[in-house]
């Protein structure tokens, strides 16, 4: 199968609607706490240490808003797949629980490596200019929307959760099943959402993540069937085949690259985030595997591109939370996952989001982003 054949391309055109039917996803539920994050006295730049600070304002509604090792690179980011990470028990289970700390991946992988020292791509003012320059970061999470929580649910479940079959319509590129996927297990969008319908469970015991892309419960969740599926070994990072999609477009991840409240609460993202974008490259770069475009222009933005927040771009005068996540753009950056609006920011919907803090984020033009330098584009 070629990576050309998903359907994902056309889902740049509907990327606003499928960006909105996210907001209606389940999420973990709990009350308001007090949490430490990044308070600098002036500009933050990529070195700066957090300090602690306090979140006082109140959650409000908004409209869909998008809720380790370190060590400098110098050269391009590789896929960083094959060291294994010890082994370390997760938190609590079931939906949004805490990974407790967890550092999902090597501190070697893509994924957990720090890019604030790394060159910029020649290329970087082109491709930021297809994204929009004069467009904003848009957070596609947070505390309420419609009535709820939305964002990229997840569930944790036990070692001992049954596994049941699943269905793939594109089996060629997908991980067999079965998966421990239980019967309640929060859909993206909803139970009666019809966009990307994203299922992700984490296995607590036995650190494996697996992840369904359009995913439906057959005869009450005693099967699933959905587009595409893939399983990660938490321990390893092991990549996908070149050319395999996952539950993402550019066959990645999504779990993490995803902004979580317990990270955010705890004053630190020590990982890349993930972000969407209407137009893209055919082709994909290390970390991805998968391109999902049939435009060649160079100056469009493969999968897998990263981009990270420019050190200059003063981020104190920021609340809490919406700080915690920009100190993690200027040393983490954000690549490229999926076609969908521009500059649409991943998290996991959870009620203790402050949506006031988080639609800051809105403010943050897309000027103030660069390119981390590629490597090779695969484009065939």
């Amino acid at each position: 199968m070629t990576p050309v054949t998903l359907p994902r391309a056309a889902r740049a055109a509907a990327g606003a609607v499928l960006a909105s039917a996210a907001c209606l996803a389940l999420a973990a539920c709990g009350t308001t706490e007090a949490f430490t994050a990044p308070a600098p006295s002036g500009p933050v730049t990529a070195s700066a240490a957090p300090t602690a600070a306090a979140s006082s304002a109140a959650p409000t509604s908004s409209a869909p808003s998008a809720t380790g090792g370190t060590g400098t690179v110098t050269a391009t980011v590789g896929a960083g797949r094959s060291t294994r990470a010890p082994a370390r028990a997760l938190g609590g289970l079931g939906p949004g629980a805490s990974l407790a700390g967890l550092r999902l991946f090597p501190a070697s992988n893509a994924w957990n490596t720090r890019v604030d020292g790394a060159p910029v791509d020649p290329r970087s003012a082109t491709l930021i200019a297809s994204i929009g320059a004069g467009d904003r970061l848009h957070p596609d999470f947070g505390a309420n929307w419609d009535g709820g929580p939305f964002g990229i649910p997840y569930v944790v479940v036990a070692g001992t959760q049954a596994k049941v079959p699943v269905r793939f319509e594109y089996a060629d590129e997908s991980d067999r099943g079965p998966y421990p996927v239980p019967r309640n297990a929060p859909v993206e969008g909803g139970a009666a959402a019809d966009g990307d319908r994203h299922v992700i469970v984490v296995d607590r015991d036995h650190q494996r993540l697996y992840e369904l892309y359009a995913a439906y419960p057959v005869d009450g969740g005693r099967s699933w069937r959905a587009g595409s599926g893939a399983v990660f070994d938490l321990r390893t990072g092991a990549s996908r085949p070149a050319g395999w999609t996952s539950a993402d477009a550019a066959g990645l991840p999504i779990l993490p690259g995803l902004v979580r409240y317990d990270e955010v609460r705890a004053g630190r993202i020590d990982h890349a985030l993930r972000f969407t974008v209407s137009r893209t490259r055919k082709g994909y770069v290390a970390p991805a595997r998968h391109w999902a475009s049939s435009d060649p222009s160079a100056a469009l933005p493969p999968m897998g591109m990263r981009v990270r927040l420019k050190a200059s771009f003063d981020v104190s005068k920021y609340p809490p939370q919406a700080r915690v996540v920009l100190v993690a753009l200027q040393r983490y950056g954000m690549i490229v996952a999926d076609n969908g609006s521009d500059w649409y920011l991943s998290g996991a919907p959870d009620r203790r989001w402050d949506d006031e803090q988080l639609n800051a984020l809105k403010n943050v033009p897309g000027s103030a982003f660069e390119v981390v330098r590629m490597g090779p584009v695969t484009t065939r």
